[in-house]
Protein backbone atom coordinates (compact mmCIF):
# COMPACT_ATOMS: atom_id res chain seq x y z
CA UNK A 1 0.00 0.00 0.00
CA UNK A 2 1.46 3.39 -0.91
CA UNK A 3 1.52 6.45 1.34
CA UNK A 4 -1.29 8.30 -0.51
CA UNK A 5 -3.75 5.44 -0.01
CA UNK A 6 -2.63 4.95 3.57
CA UNK A 7 -2.93 8.67 4.28
CA UNK A 8 -6.44 8.89 2.83
CA UNK A 9 -7.54 5.70 4.57
CA UNK A 10 -6.26 6.95 7.92
CA UNK A 11 -8.24 10.18 7.58
CA UNK A 12 -11.39 8.31 6.49
CA UNK A 13 -11.00 5.90 9.39
CA UNK A 14 -10.51 8.80 11.81
CA UNK A 15 -13.63 10.57 10.54
CA UNK A 16 -15.59 7.33 10.90
CA UNK A 17 -14.37 7.01 14.49
CA UNK A 18 -15.50 10.60 15.13
CA UNK A 19 -18.96 9.77 13.79
CA UNK A 20 -19.02 6.86 16.25
CA UNK A 21 -18.03 9.32 19.01
CA UNK A 22 -14.67 7.59 19.54
CA UNK A 23 -12.35 10.61 19.59
CA UNK A 24 -9.40 8.73 21.07
CA UNK A 25 -9.28 6.20 18.21
CA UNK A 26 -9.79 9.06 15.75
CA UNK A 27 -6.87 10.92 17.31
CA UNK A 28 -4.63 7.87 16.84
CA UNK A 29 -5.55 7.72 13.12
CA UNK A 30 -5.02 11.45 12.64
CA UNK A 31 -1.66 11.33 14.46
CA UNK A 32 -0.47 8.57 12.12
CA UNK A 33 -1.68 10.49 9.07
CA UNK A 34 0.05 13.67 10.31
CA UNK A 35 3.41 11.90 9.98
CA UNK A 36 2.64 11.18 6.31
CA UNK A 37 1.18 14.54 5.26
CA UNK A 38 -0.69 17.65 6.38
CA UNK A 39 -3.83 18.56 4.46
CA UNK A 40 -6.26 21.21 5.76
CA UNK A 41 -8.84 18.46 6.36
CA UNK A 42 -6.40 16.53 8.55
CA UNK A 43 -5.33 19.65 10.47
CA UNK A 44 -8.95 20.51 11.18
CA UNK A 45 -9.95 17.09 12.51
CA UNK A 46 -6.67 16.59 14.36
CA UNK A 47 -7.07 19.94 16.10
CA UNK A 48 -10.55 18.98 17.39
CA UNK A 49 -9.24 15.68 18.77
CA UNK A 50 -6.21 17.37 20.33
CA UNK A 51 -8.46 19.80 22.18
CA UNK A 52 -10.90 17.21 23.46
CA UNK A 53 -8.57 14.30 24.19
CA UNK A 54 -5.35 16.04 25.18
CA UNK A 55 -6.67 19.40 26.38
CA UNK A 56 -4.29 21.25 24.06
CA UNK A 57 -6.66 24.13 23.33
CA UNK A 58 -4.06 26.69 22.23
CA UNK A 59 -2.33 24.29 19.80
CA UNK A 60 -5.69 23.06 18.53
CA UNK A 61 -6.89 26.60 17.81
CA UNK A 62 -3.66 27.33 15.94
CA UNK A 63 -3.93 24.17 13.81
CA UNK A 64 -7.60 24.68 13.02
CA UNK A 65 -7.04 28.32 12.08
CA UNK A 66 -4.23 27.15 9.77
CA UNK A 67 -6.70 24.81 8.08
CA UNK A 68 -9.22 27.65 7.80
CA UNK A 69 -6.66 29.98 6.24
CA UNK A 70 -5.95 27.33 3.57
CA UNK A 71 -9.63 26.51 2.91
CA UNK A 72 -11.78 29.41 4.14
CA UNK A 73 -14.93 28.13 2.39
CA UNK A 74 -15.00 24.68 4.03
CA UNK A 75 -17.80 24.42 6.65
CA UNK A 76 -16.09 21.42 8.31
CA UNK A 77 -13.26 23.65 9.53
CA UNK A 78 -15.79 26.00 11.12
CA UNK A 79 -17.49 22.99 12.71
CA UNK A 80 -14.24 21.78 14.26
CA UNK A 81 -13.19 25.26 15.35
CA UNK A 82 -16.60 25.78 16.92
CA UNK A 83 -16.33 22.46 18.75
CA UNK A 84 -12.94 23.50 20.10
CA UNK A 85 -14.42 26.78 21.35
CA UNK A 86 -17.28 24.89 23.01
CA UNK A 87 -14.81 22.54 24.67
CA UNK A 88 -12.86 25.58 25.92
CA UNK A 89 -16.05 27.08 27.37
CA UNK A 90 -16.21 29.90 24.84
CA UNK A 91 -19.83 29.50 23.79
CA UNK A 92 -20.23 32.86 22.09
CA UNK A 93 -17.18 32.36 19.84
CA UNK A 94 -18.39 28.83 19.10
CA UNK A 95 -21.82 30.06 18.02
CA UNK A 96 -20.39 32.80 15.80
CA UNK A 97 -17.96 30.37 14.20
CA UNK A 98 -20.56 27.69 13.59
CA UNK A 99 -23.08 30.15 12.15
CA UNK A 100 -20.44 31.40 9.74
CA UNK A 101 -19.71 27.81 8.69
CA UNK A 102 -23.41 27.13 8.14
CA UNK A 103 -23.66 30.24 5.96
CA UNK A 104 -21.05 28.70 3.63
CA UNK A 105 -22.97 25.49 3.02
CA UNK A 106 -25.32 22.99 4.58
CA UNK A 107 -23.77 20.72 7.19
CA UNK A 108 -26.04 18.41 9.22
CA UNK A 109 -23.67 18.24 12.19
CA UNK A 110 -23.30 22.01 12.35
CA UNK A 111 -27.06 22.49 12.16
CA UNK A 112 -27.77 19.90 14.85
CA UNK A 113 -25.21 21.40 17.25
CA UNK A 114 -26.65 24.88 16.73
CA UNK A 115 -30.20 23.58 17.29
CA UNK A 116 -29.08 21.71 20.39
CA UNK A 117 -27.48 24.82 21.87
CA UNK A 118 -30.58 26.82 20.96
CA UNK A 119 -31.14 30.52 21.09
CA UNK A 120 -31.54 32.71 24.07
CA UNK A 121 -35.08 33.64 25.07
CA UNK A 122 -36.27 37.13 25.87
CA UNK A 123 -35.73 38.32 29.44
CA UNK A 124 -38.60 37.48 31.81
CA UNK A 125 -38.86 41.13 32.79
CA UNK A 126 -38.11 43.02 29.55
CA UNK A 127 -38.07 46.42 31.27
CA UNK A 128 -35.00 45.35 33.30
CA UNK A 129 -31.53 44.59 31.90
CA UNK A 130 -30.95 40.94 30.95
CA UNK A 131 -28.25 40.53 33.62
CA UNK A 132 -30.34 41.92 36.48
CA UNK A 133 -30.79 39.78 39.57
CA UNK A 134 -34.56 39.51 39.07
CA UNK A 135 -34.32 38.45 35.41
CA UNK A 136 -31.72 35.80 36.18
CA UNK A 137 -33.54 34.18 39.05
CA UNK A 138 -37.06 34.44 37.63
CA UNK A 139 -35.72 32.92 34.44
CA UNK A 140 -34.11 30.04 36.34
CA UNK A 141 -37.25 29.50 38.41
CA UNK A 142 -39.53 29.42 35.37
CA UNK A 143 -37.13 27.07 33.58
CA UNK A 144 -37.04 24.65 36.51
CA UNK A 145 -40.84 24.72 36.74
CA UNK A 146 -40.87 24.03 32.99
CA UNK A 147 -42.98 27.10 32.38
CA UNK A 148 -40.47 28.57 29.98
Amino acid sequence: MNDDNSYTELIEKGVAFLHDNNRLAALACFDKAFVIGQSPELLSYLSYCMATERGQIYDALKLCNDALSQEPDNPVHYLNLGRIYLHAGKKEEALLTMRKGLSLGENKTLRSILEKIGTRGKPVLPFLPRNSFLNKYFGLLLHRLKLR
